[in-house]
């Protein structure tokens, strides 16, 4: 399989690393300082687009590969507030965009759980809920996209919550999402729910990028052929 990164730091390295093993060819590394380079590429030359640049790039990347019908998997986060403009472009091109907060395994099967919680926790307002979210000092945004997955699926599960706020008292309706930057922790997730006589807890921690770059791996292996607006709920059958 063709692949061009758009987007080459630590991620970026870690795909090529683990594409290339996994029998891929990258055709292409756009970065910052070669960004028109995408303008000439098209779907003869690529067969898929994996894209983990910055907020402020994706958008127009995801925009050139959409147009172009190359196949695009993105795991930029921190530019969502355009997410409806690109999937409605990948339906009036007939082209296919996925997209994930997270591409670890081990982390979309955390998504389900934290929903299957959410929902037998509902009827429970005798717990507040709290999540909680870790990072390294070079993640960009926050919260991270992970962390406002997490809460959407509280949300979701859970009729009494219309809202999530980031470091913040949360109001009745509200899921707080508690975040924090230290060293070079890849990526810490916890649901916690609090009562006066008791805690339950779920977390997820990842211990290096490996994870991260394999599932995008394997989802660029898996949309290839496929059409339309996806994600790993529908890669992994969840």
């Amino acid at each position: 399989m063709r692949i061009v990164l758009i987007g080459y730091g630590k991620m970026g390295k870690e795909i090529e690393k683990i594409a290339v093993e996994r029998g891929h060819s990258i055709v292409a590394k756009i970065d910052v300082d070669n960004q028109d380079d995408l303008d000439q590429l098209s779907i003869q030359d690529v067969d898929v687009a994996i894209e983990f640049s910055n907020p402020i790039s994706a958008f127009g990347n995801l925009v050139k590969c959409i147009e172009k019908n190359i196949p695009v998997v993105c795991g930029t986060t921190g530019w969502l507030e355009k997410r409806a403009e690109i999937e409605d472009l990948t339906k009036v091109n007939n082209s296919t965009f996925f997209y994930a907060s997270n591409y670890s395994i081990g982390v979309n099967l955390f998504f389900k759980l934290n929903k299957f919680l959410a929902g037998l926790m509902k009827n429970h307002s005798e717990y507040d809920i709290y999540t909680n979210e870790i990072h390294h000092l070079e993640k960009k945004d926050s919260p991270s996209g992970t962390a406002i997955t997490v809460a959407e699926g509280i949300i979701d599960a859970y009729p009494t919550k219309t809202k999530w706020v980031n470091n913040e008292i949360p109001e009745e309706n509200e899921v707080a999402i508690w975040s924090q930057r230290e060293s070079i922790i890849p990526g810490t997730h916890t649901v916690k729910y609090i009562s006066k006589v008791d805690q339950i807890e779920i977390t997820h921690e990842a211990f290096s990028r490996k994870g991260f770059a394999l599932g995008a791996v394997i989802a660029a292996e898996w949309v290839k052929d496929k059409k339309g607006i996806l994600g790993m709920e529908n890669l992994l059958e969840l």
